[in-house]
């Protein structure tokens, strides 16, 4: 069973990929997402948080993981960036979340919507930014 806060994050990787696609205002997305009959499972509150902070701090979070990465962050499917985003919004901003839970959503949300081994992809690309972002936690300080 899903929890509340997985399907956030689901709701908020379609709006990051549907904001990918059409460059459409938060605020549109949010309110077509939340019109969806099984919306109401989720945390509404936590998905406007990450799908409202992913997308107003996304060019600083490409800045951030983009010497991680063996490609341009433009040569990433939408869905595989969207991911990306949304964790290093989650590591950057809510570090109340351990950051090994971060990952694995991450890489949870890849194994369903994302490509064969975009998942393999995610999490080496996380593993890296986790090690930036969370030194201390992460046990490389």
């Amino acid at each position: 069973m899903k929890s509340a806060r997985r399907r956030a994050r689901e709701y908020a990787l379609q709006g990051l990929y549907q904001w990918q696609l059409a460059v459409g205002p938060a605020s549109d997305i949010r309110v077509q997402l939340a019109e969806d009959p099984h919306f109401d499972k989720a945390d509404a509150a936590y998905f406007r948080a990450v799908l409202d902070g992913t997308i107003a701090e996304a060019e600083a979070l490409k800045i951030e993981i983009a010497p991680l990465l063996d490609r341009k962050m433009e040569q990433l499917s939408p869905v595989e960036r969207g991911i990306l985003l949304l964790a290093a919004w989650e590591l950057t901003h809510a570090p109340d979340i351990p950051f090994r839970v971060v990952i694995n959503e991450a890489i949870e949300l890849a194994k369903s919507y994302g490509g064969t081994d975009g998942h393999k992809y995610v999490n080496g690309v996380l593993d890296k930014l986790a090690v930036s972002l969370r030194p201390h936690e992460a046990g490389k300080t």
